[in-house]
This record gives structure tokens, C-alpha cells and sequence, in this order.
């Protein structure tokens, strides 16, 4: 529920969603990342200025393309897995401006 119009948060219409969002340069970064995970690679989606909603249903696109598990935390997706290409071409196919950042 928003607290503002006390509407679901689907259907708010309020600027306080609109506030929430992180300001990006509109450039999608995909990475490959095994710091601080016992060696297991996850690729990182970082950038993406979606409302929250919005970023868990494309994360849950994103891990069903790449057939694996995966996370969205503080406006961050994570995919377990090295998929940074088919993530890639997954967001360009939506539209969004995506590059490999990294090594």
C-alpha cells in the first residue's frame, strides 16, 4: 500500500514511487562477479531505473531465461551463473541500452 494514496502500490499513481527511482545515465552495466561467494560466479544487473515492481518481474524474466535462480536486492539483479551475453541480448531485446562492464 502506498502511503500517500492508499493505493496498491501497483496502481499508485503518486509521485512518491516516481522519488524512489535511481538516477542512471540510462545505460544498463551487466558484470561477472565471484568476490565474496566461495568462487561461484553471479552475474550482476546493475543500472536499471525501474520502479521496484517492475525490476522483480524483469528479474524473474532474466533467471528464466538464463534457467537459473537468482535475486533482486536494492535495485541491484543478481543471476547465479556466468550468463553476462544472454543477459545482454535479453535486455536489448527489451529495449533497454546494456553493456558488459568489467573484465
Amino acid at each position: 500500500m502506498c502511503p500517500e494514496c492508499r493505493q496498491v502500490l501497483a496502481e499508485c499513481v503518486c509521485e512518491t514511487v516516481t522519488k524512489r527511482l535511481p538516477a542512471g545515465d540510462g545505460v544498463v552495466r551487466v558484470t561477472r562477479e565471484t568476490k565474496g561467494r566461495g568462487g561461484k560466479s553471479v552475474t550482476i544487473i546493475k543500472g536499471l531505473a525501474l520502479d521496484p515492481l517492475a525490476l522483480a518481474s524483469l528479474g524473474k524474466q532474466l533467471r528464466t531465461a538464463c534457467g537459473s535462480g537468482g535475486t533482486v536486492k536494492d535495485g541491484v539483479i543478481e543471476v547465479q551463473g556466468d550468463h553476462c551475453e544472454r543477459v545482454i541480448e535479453v535486455l536489448k531485446k527489451y529495449g533497454h541500452s546494456a553493456k558488459r562492464a568489467g573484465g
